[in-house]
């Protein structure tokens, strides 16, 4: 198993502690949180990316993702959308980063019109689109619907346990689902489904062992640590030494 790491947990961490934090403690990657504020956004220049992906490079500790915001069905004109994912591909294909995250809110009928448009210039990219069990599609079996639709292997999903957990899937469901087009998988840990507070995995409710056995010894992993919507959660870095669930 291949384990990252969000940086979501690190808010505003300038990149060289986050990767300090992923060597000193045997982190294989991290996702990035991509929005304005952190250390990696869209309005990045040209030097700024090229420095960033030969810090990746040199600490041998993989950009595995950059996690938009972006909702690929959200009502609208498409070309809005489709012009702040190519940023985002580009920006990932410039770190050296194989995935983009993107969050679904909205109906079938426009993410898979615009996850179709939007293939092409990913495959030109050497990127994977992921659509996240989230929000409109909280299970794996409604991403896995929508991926099947588009059928590219450009775009894939991004199996977030929590989500399919609350939306009423057993881990072996959820895995069926997707595993076709999964990228990777997010896991975390909380109390349980009306409290969501981030608590270091394996010492919640959710299903983590059960999801861990189906994934082969390639799958990468990545802890999500939610800690900007809690602020009693522990601090997320000290957690970082732990020993990983296997």
């Amino acid at each position: 198993m291949r384990w990252a790491f969000s940086t979501l947990g690190l808010p505003g961490l300038p990149v060289p502690e986050v990767l300090r934090l992923a060597t000193e403690h045997g982190w294989d990657g991290v996702e990035l949180r991509c929005t304005p504020g952190e250390p990696v956004h869209l309005d990045l220049g040209t030097a700024e990316r090229t420095a960033l992906a030969r810090q990746f490079t040199t600490s041998g500790v993989l950009p595995l993702a950059v996690c938009s915001y972006l909702r690929i069905a959200e009502p609208g004109e498409d070309g809005p959308v489709l012009a702040e994912l190519t940023a985002h591909l580009r920006l990932a294909a410039d770190l050296g980063a194989p995935y983009v995250r993107v969050f679904p809110r909205g109906n079938d009928a426009t993410a898979v019109r615009r996850l179709t448009a939007i293939a092409p210039t990913a495959t030109a990219l050497g990127v994977r689109v992921l659509v996240e069990t989230h929000d409109t599609h909280r299970s794996a079996r409604a991403v896995a619907r929508l991926a099947a639709a588009v059928g590219s292997p450009a775009v894939g999903g991004l199996w977030d346990l929590m989500h399919t957990h609350l939306a009423g899937e057993t881990p072996a469901d959820s895995h069926t689902a997707l595993a076709p087009w999964l990228g990777y998988t997010q896991v975390k840990d909380i109390a349980s489904p009306e409290d969501l507070t981030p608590l270091p995995l394996g010492s919640g409710t959710l299903p983590l062992a059960d999801c861990l056995a189906l994934l082969p010894p390639t799958a990468w992993v990545s802890w999500e640590y939610e800690a900007p919507w809690h602020p009693a959660a522990a601090p997320f870095a000290p957690l970082l030494a732990r020993p990983r669930p296997s």
